[in-house]
């Protein structure tokens, strides 16, 4: 380094550090949507007892975009914090800078020496210099300004008083502030990066149908039977209909009813068998219809607020063409033939997966891009992707930049039901949503610390959760065998504790709950036959999930995973958390034994719910319409499984107009 380098560096006496969030030091980026506030802290240090001016940079992350800046307020102990507000879609960039604000400095010790009436014309002189050297860098109006302002102060014009309130007037500090000298700026050493995603990447509800079960019978079903499902959809509050793979499935070792190893001529196979004569990946099932009648299903679907979601599943049947025209993108075993999927002791003999790490594995990632590609230029925006904790890491993260860089309000569900850290590790690398372990979290302890771990702490700034009470593949226990008082409690706790969530229908509100014996599988799965449904039955649950996505909707508490408390209860089947943002708060009780009644007394944490500690306020029950006044920290519930097995309440304070009269808000 030069003398004038030297320099240079010595005069940046600003150190900043634990810029947060930050993930992994900055090798991932965070994650919003569109209009979400990026609230951000950085630890910036001086020596001595300087004024610091420390200034949030943000920018979309295209090369020409200039950073806008934040004031970065002082919040205690070298802690500096600033908010904005990220959008578009797409990726976006930030970073701190800082300096020592010498003007605000000396204007603070100049106020000091006058409130102690000491003499201040040399620290009046200095803050001419200041002043000058600040005119030297404006332009137009504001280099008038301060020139004005530098004379009268290094000429020593007007008396002492007079000069006092000039420099120290706000609209002088404003000038100083805007055109002050940055040489000796420290810029933090990094620049932070965020993923911008449409709103739905955070706050959706999704509904899973296999189409082909939709037709009349004796008849496959077609995108044309999905718009008709549509309506249904939409009534129960569902704003993504996510199918199954829709392209054509193999022939060879197609899998018979149960999963058994013989087909019949006219069992359907497993849509995740991808590939037959009739094309791969970017083909349509000719029974599910043409990718015309898809792109109409999107259209029609989008008009009526539902996207489209389909299941990108990176694997083949032995039919599909790639197998015979790009024989390199597979492993081969040692007697030439390719090795079929497996996920002991599952085996998937209608699948062979691709040879991700082969030697034709450039051409083979360009290829799966492109099957992205291929449906997002026929509407389709998001995208559950199935079992990507087996395919590599770094494939992902290419690939699913490269999609949000075509098309940046694309997002990725992530099913992968895996290792904590791969999980996680999917989530850095681009999925906007991640399956999670919810499925199996079902005692109260359970129940609260994975709450808290995906609600708080830095997993929650690149991992959302996405909550499913079941799945084709999953009919956990609970279900089998808890009754309807399970579905009811498990479609609660889903709806509210995770601010996307999603139900495998009409198999959930149907409340289908018979497993192959030893099993957590449907017996007669869907996966490998037509099933009929009947949406009419009586006992559906249609009209509780239409109510509880209402709920979502109209409570702004549950539109994501932050303000969470947990409330502790004297009955341990009795779980108690609230969620709370701005003004708006909700209160989750939910019964965990689904055979006996419970009462039981809450112990509220009142300043997480907004209330004060001797203030009465309303609770109201959405699920039931129920209204109650509580006063105080202990609270008595009484639920019945047989009846409802949860509140969801939404508090309500007491406020009173400029008459007197008490209402609730």
């Amino acid at each position: 380094m030069d003398r004038s380098g030297a320099e240079t560096e010595g005069r940046r006496r600003v150190v900043i550090e634990r810029v947060r969030p930050e993930v992994d030091g900055g090798r991932f980026p965070i994650k919003r949507v569109v209009g979400e506030e990026v609230s951000v802290e950085a630890d910036v240090l001086v020596d001595g007892h300087d004024v610091l001016a420390v200034r949030l940079l943000h920018a979309p992350l295209s090369g020409d975009a200039t950073f806008r800046e934040e004031v970065m307020v002082p919040c205690g102990n070298d802690v500096f914090r600033a908010r904005f507000d990220v959008g578009p879609c797409g990726f976006h960039r930030y970073t701190v800078e800082a300096w020592v604000d010498s003007f605000a400095t000396a204007c603070r010790g100049l106020s000091r020496k006058v409130e102690a009436g000491q003499d201040v014309r040399v620290e009046l002189l200095d803050l001419g210099r200041l002043v000058a050297a600040a005119a030297g860098h404006a332009s137009g109006t504001d280099h008038h300004l301060l020139a004005e302002l530098a004379r009268e102060l290094e000429d020593e014009l007007g008396n002492v008083e007079t000069r006092v309130a000039r420099v120290l007037a706000p609209s002088i500090a404003e000038l100083m502030v805007r055109n002050a000298g940055r040489a000796d700026a420290t810029r933090y050493a990094k620049i932070l990066s965020i993923t911008v995603d449409p709103t739905y990447a955070r706050f959706s509800a999704w509904y899973e149908l296999f189409p082909r079960s939709l037709g009349a019978p004796g008849r496959h079903g077609t995108f044309a039977d999905v718009e008709r499902m549509l309506p249904y959809v939409r009534q129960l509050g569902f704003d993504v209909l996510y199918l199954p793979p829709i392209h054509p499935i193999g022939r060879t070792h197609r899998k018979g009813p149960n999963n058994t190893l013989v087909a019949g001529p006219n069992d359907p196979g497993s849509p995740w068998a991808i590939g037959a004569a009739e094309g791969g990946h970017t083909a349509a099932h000719p029974e599910l219809g043409s990718l015309e009648a898809f792109e109409h299903l999107v259209q029609t679907a989008r008009a009526e607020q539902v996207e489209i979601a389909i299941d990108i599943a990176f694997q083949a049947s032995p039919d599909h063409p790639w197998v015979q025209q790009h024989p390199e993108w597979f492993h081969r075993r040692a007697d030439g033939s390719i090795q079929y999927a497996e996920n002991p002791p599952k085996k998937y003999q209608d699948v062979v997966p691709f040879a991700f790490d082969g030697p034709a594995w450039p051409q083979l990632w360009a290829a799966l891009r492109d099957v992205f590609l291929f449906w997002v230029a026929r509407g389709v925006r998001v995208f559950r992707v199935d079992n990507p904790h087996t395919k590599p890491l770094p494939f992902w993260e290419w690939c699913l930049a490269e999609v949000k860089r075509v098309e940046p309000t694309a997002i990725f569900l992530a099913e992968a039901f895996t290792r904590p850290k791969l999980m996680l590790g999917l989530a850095k690398r681009g999925f906007s949503q991640s399956y999670t372990y919810f499925t199996w979290r079902t005692t109260r302890p359970d129940l609260e610390r994975y709450l808290l771990q995906v609600s708080k702490g830095e997993h929650a700034d690149v991992m959302r959760p996405n909550f499913w009470p079941n799945t084709p593949d999953i009919l956990p226990e609970e279900l089998q065998h808890g009754g309807r008082p399970a579905f009811v409690r498990r479609a609660v706790l889903a709806a509210t504790m995770s601010s996307s969530w999603g139900v495998y229908g009409p198999a959930f509100e149907l409340m289908e709950h018979v497993a192959r014996p030893g099993s957590e599988e449907y017996l007669d799965n869907e996966k490998y036959e037509l099933k009929r449904w009947d949406l009419g039955r009586e006992d559906s649950l249609a009209p509780l999930l239409s109510l509880l996505n209402r709920i979502r909707r109209e409570n702004r508490a549950l539109w994501g995973n932050e303000g969470v408390t947990v409330h502790p209860t004297d009955d341990s089947n009795v779980l108690a958390f609230s969620k709370r943002a701005g003004s708006s708060v909700i209160l989750v009780v939910v019964l965990l034994d689904g055979h006996h009644p419970h009462g039981c007394w809450l112990d509220l944490d009142l300043p997480a719910l907004g209330v004060e500690e001797d203030e009465t306020f309303q609770v109201h029950d959405l699920l039931a319409d129920g209204r109650w006044d509580w006063h105080g920290r202990r609270a008595y519930v009484h639920l019945d499984p047989r009846v409802m097995p949860a509140h969801v309440f939404r508090i309500r304070r007491s406020l009173q107009n400029e008459t007197g009269f008490e209402y609730y808000l």
